[in-house]
């Protein structure tokens, strides 16, 4: 008899455990990318387009045959640090932050309404701005000193991370932060963009090739990658704190059985 009680009790045990266990477990398909859906090579674009935007932070930098004529449109900012009772001021190129409206000021030219334009469509107005009248055959190079993207949720090194060379891809930006999480959902990740002023949501399969065309595949500064937990992750991280409360409640609901069966 106290044979059979104890067989019920382990049987209870391992039923209990097997379904705690086997519900956190991640199907093979949930978590290997580029699985579904042929590429349609027509419209995939390796083109990429660098959009200015309100809160961009500028280094433009303009060169001529004239050294001379240049200098007005190349100020320099100075720099402070201190150490000791001294001060040493370092010279830097003077960077042009784009206001809420999209505007620099320019050195000699005044305010430029750049905001939305392309970074191709900024070196062209420069151009008609400063020649014939100031420069002739001005070069002109523009940087984004801030670019960044953001990468949030279920990943290994979630963060903010700064992109110098301006060209970021969302697996390249899921990569930077570590890789996705085993328990992240790899089907519906979010990327938030400012587009004219609004916050726009997009959702990428990552299960599918069709992410090679994606308007998202090449993630523009400021971008927000968000992968979401899948539900054993969430189901976990509220039962883990309490991972010892549900051993004691499955040790007494075992024993008040036992009790219940003599």
């Amino acid at each position: 008899m106290l044979k059979t009680r104890s067989m019920n009790s382990n049987y209870l045990l391992f039923v209990f455990l097997s379904v705690y266990f086997f519900s956190s477990c991640v199907s093979k398909k949930e978590i290997i990318y580029f699985q579904n859906d042929e590429i349609d090579q027509s419209k995939v674009s390796n083109s990429y387009k660098t959009i200015i935007k309100p809160d961009d932070l500028l280094q433009i930098t303009i060169t001529a045959l004239d050294t001379e004529a240049v200098k007005p449109f190349n100020l320099s900012a100075v720099t402070y640090s201190t150490s000791s009772n001294s001060a040493i001021g370092v010279a830097q190129q003077q960077s042009y932050l784009v206001d809420n409206s999209g505007e620099i000021d320019f050195p000699v030219i005044g305010k430029l309404k750049i905001g939305g334009l392309s970074r191709d469509e900024v070196i062209n107005l420069l151009k008609e701005k400063l020649e014939p009248d100031y420069i002739l055959n001005p070069n002109i190079n523009i940087r984004i000193a801030n670019y960044k993207i953001s990468v949030l949720g279920d990943v290994r090194q979630p963060g903010a991370y700064t992109i110098p060379n301006e060209r970021i891809t969302i697996l390249e930006a899921i990569a930077l932060a570590g890789d996705i999480n085993i328990s992240g959902k790899r089907d519906n990740i979010m990327v938030q963009r400012e587009e004219d002023g609004q916050k726009i949501q997009y959702r990428v399969n990552l299960l599918s090739n069709n992410i090679n065309i994606s308007p998202v595949y090449y993630l523009q500064q400021n971008d927000v990658v968000y992968v979401e937990p899948n539900y054993a992750r969430i189901q976990s991280a509220s039962s883990n704190s309490n991972t010892s409360l549900f051993i004691s409640v499955t040790g007494l609901i075992i024993t008040i059985v036992s009790i219940l069966t003599r």
